[in-house]
């Protein structure tokens, strides 16, 4: 495998927040491990999206879509009923009142400007939960052009109204019986499909994989974290003491966290998917992986004795994945924030909780943050904020 970009540790420059544009690497994770095949096609994206990312006709046409077509700013809400339950002050970020119901939308209209600047012909993607392939697949449909989303098997039949919702939006989507048939083997088999045909353009979905999508992806999601600072300072005139965020890839929780890195008063808290409570370590990839590369980067990973990818276990198909964000595995071991495993069952109390007390039913993923939120600031009387990354509507049929 070859590594693109040669950056040493040594030659990071601080404070925390420098991180989010730093190229390449995030302290010692990250990086560019592929095939030769796709150097070129990522170095040229890498230096497209440096290039237009600064250009003020892209940020006014970005600002333009984010705020007439996805809906922004998505409000921060006051959970009266949920911060009496818990004993603190609880607001809800409300990415899941965004255009396709979650804050994917957010990266997915990013990136297709790019790609339509890029003169792109056809949209790849992958997507677990679904909710990334539906807003792929809208964004697509918006500049018009054609889009495949790979999806793993069991995934296509757990996430049934977003698989429909991808192919009413004109989305080809193909299902893989790799491996798990989850989020890991969906990404395989973009990358596979991405091998073959480099002339397309990948539009990942999470802060993962080779450089540049971890910074693009964190660049198009900073927007949660920068409206967020603007309306907890508004609202009451000071910063949270503790924000929360689901861990699964680290998109939404990377988009929270970035308005608040050098804020060191404001404690960083993410909710990753604990799976069964017995099943060891194929679950919470933070705390329970070890440093590895895996699809493309270096990063936490979810391994057996060996050192090989083993399969993930959790509820919520948007956590279900073994590796992790780059940013997130530096945010670690900087000891800036803190993960923490969040069981299905405990997840499942928390969708039921804050579906009943505040009308709010969200993702199962989302319900994570919500209960890790439960758990650490029971009866504390503390401020925070707790990102709503999606809406539940794709997990109500679902037995719980």
């Amino acid at each position: 495998m070859e590594k693109l970009h040669t950056i040493t540790k040594e030659t990071q420059v601080q404070p925390i927040s420098s991180m989010l544009n730093y190229n390449g690497f995030y302290g010692e994770f990250g990086g560019a491990y592929i095939p030769p095949v796709l150097a070129a096609p990522l170095e040229k994206l890498a230096d497209f999206f440096d290039s237009e990312a600064r250009k003020e006709s892209f940020q006014k046409e970005f600002i333009h879509y984010l705020k007439t077509y996805v809906g922004r700013p998505s409000p921060l809400y006051y959970a009266k009923r949920l911060s009496e339950h818990i004993g603190s002050k609880i607001y809800l970020k409300r990415e899941d009142l965004n255009h396709t119901g979650s804050h994917k939308i957010n990266n997915t209209i990013g990136q297709i400007l790019i790609a339509k600047s890029m003169g792109a012909k056809e949209i790849i993607a992958e997507t677990g939960a679904g909710q990334h392939g539906v807003a792929t697949a809208t964004a697509a449909a918006l500049i018009g052009i054609p889009c495949k989303v790979f999806m793993g098997a069991i995934d296509v039949k757990r996430q049934t109204l977003n698989v429909r919702r991808m192919k009413f939006l004109g989305a080809e989507v193909i299902s893989t019986d790799l491996g798990t048939q989850t989020l890991k083997d969906a990404v395989d088999a973009a990358l596979g499909y991405y091998i073959e045909n480099p002339e397309s353009y990948y539009l990942l979905g999470s802060q993962v994989g080779p450089h540049p999508y971890p910074k693009m992806v964190g660049y198009f999601q900073s927007v949660i974290g920068q409206e967020a600072r603007n309306q907890i300072l508004d609202t009451e005139g000071r910063l949270p003491d503790s924000i929360f965020a689901c861990v699964g890839g680290g998109s939404n929780a990377i988009g929270l966290f970035s308005g608040f890195f050098d804020d060191v008063e404001v404690e960083i808290l993410g909710a990753e998917g604990g799976g069964n409570a017995t099943l060891d370590n194929t679950a919470a990839t933070l705390s329970m992986g070890k440093p590895t590369i895996f699809q493309g980067t270096y990063s936490y990973c979810l391994v057996d004795t060996e050192g090989n990818p083993v399969e993930s276990h959790s509820i919520a198909a948007g956590l279900d994945y073994p590796g992790i964000s780059p940013q997130h595995s530096f945010l670690k071991e900087s000891n800036r924030a803190k993960y923490f495993a969040v069981t299905d069952k405990e997840a499942i109390a928390a969708y039921k909780l804050i579906s009943e007390l505040e009308g709010i039913i969200p993702a199962i993923e989302s319900s994570h943050a919500v209960a890790l939120a439960d758990k650490i600031l029971k009866g504390q009387n503390r401020l925070a904020i707790i990102n709503l990354s999606g809406r539940g509507d794709k997990d109500v049929e679902r037995e719980f």
